[in-house]
This record gives C-alpha cells, sequence and structure tokens, in this order.
C-alpha cells in the first residue's frame, strides 16, 4: 500500500496540488496538521472526504489529518490517531504536543503505548526518517515552508504486511 505523508503546508494549496499531483495513486493521505483546511482540500483532489471519524481500513483511498498549533482547537480534532494499514499501527500527530522540537522520546513512548509500529509527526519542518524497533519515526518535513532545506518536502511509504515501511523523501523544486 502506497501511503503519502505530507505536513506543514500552511494554507498552501499550491504545495497540496503539487503532492497530490506527483503522487495521485496513493491508497493513503496523512496530513500531520498545520493547516487542516488544506487536508480538506487534499481530500477534495482526492475524490474522498476527510476522515473525520472512525477510520474505514477497508476503503480504497483515504485521507487523514490532525490538527496542528496553528489551528483553532477543536474537540472533535484529536491531536493523535492511530490508523490501521497493511498490519501496521500509525500514529499521526502534528507532535507539538509531545515537544518534538525537543526530542521525539515522548511521541515513541506514546506510539508505543498505543501499540503503534510508525510514529508520524510534523511541527519542526524538518525531514526526519529514523527505522527503529519497535518504532519507525518519519517527519516529512514541510511541503510549504521547509527548515531544513531549500526545497518543500514530503514522503512516500510502502507498506507490506510483514515488512518495515520503505520510505522515500521526495523534494519539490521551488517554481
Amino acid at each position: 500500500m502506497k501511503v503519502v505523508i505530507l505536513s506543514d503546508t500552511h494554507g498552501s494549496t499550491d504545495a497540496v496540488e503539487r503532492v497530490f499531483s506527483e503522487q495521485p495513486d496513493a491508497a493513503l493521505y496523512l496530513h500531520a496538521g498545520d493547516v487542516l483546511p488544506d487536508a480538506r482540500y487534499l481530500a477534495m483532489l482526492v475524490g474522498v472526504p476527510l476522515n473525520d471519524g472512525e477510520d474505514d481500513e477497508t476503503a480504497a483511498k483515504r485521507v487523514i489529518a490532525v490538527p496542528g498549533n496553528s489551528d483553532w482547537p477543536d474537540a472533535n480534532q484529536p491531536l493523535a490517531r492511530v490508523i490501521a494499514a497493511e498490519g501496521h499501527r500509525i500514529l499521526l500527530t502534528h507532535g507539538h504536543s509531545c515537544g518534538v522540537r525537543y526530542g521525539t522520546e515522548i511521541l515513541v513512548q506514546t506510539a508505543t503505548s498505543a501499540h503503534c509500529d510508525i510514529a508520524v509527526y510534523g511541527h519542526t519542518h524538518i525531514v526526519e526518517i529514523a527505522p527503529g524497533k519497535p518504532v519507525t519515526v518519519l517527519c516529512p518535513g514541510s511541503a510549504a515552508r521547509p527548515r531544513d532545506a531549500y526545497e518543500p518536502s514530503y514522503l512516500t511509504v510502502e507498506l507490506t504486511r510483514g515488512k518495515a515501511p520503505d520510505v522515500k523523501l521526495h523534494r519539490m523544486k521551488q517554481f
């Protein structure tokens, strides 16, 4: 199963469109926050509703998002979600509530306690790909405002039941 992970689009529908145009065939799109309307726009491009409630692992295509620190607080939008995909459990969070600017220890503890083998976060705008046991930690950087390079970024992950995630970093050329 192909998964696209993006984060920190901060109102840039151009960035969302570019990611989707480069990866229209993914089965699962994860938006790790900042800004939720961008995730709704992505869902519109994909042609599915934004998954705001119970996750349906049997759906052909899914778009799932969590709010970030730049989103309005909403009791109906949890700061973290657990997603099942191809025998993997993915913790999706923006990361600000786990203090990811200072390290991923709390994130990994949270993922482990939720029986997740993958933890996805945003917030830092800096790419991280850290394969590990028991948790692979992934941050796609920012699709609109990178802090680690000149070019915006996102990740694709190929998930296969019983195998480690195959992660690829994608940098988008500036216009």
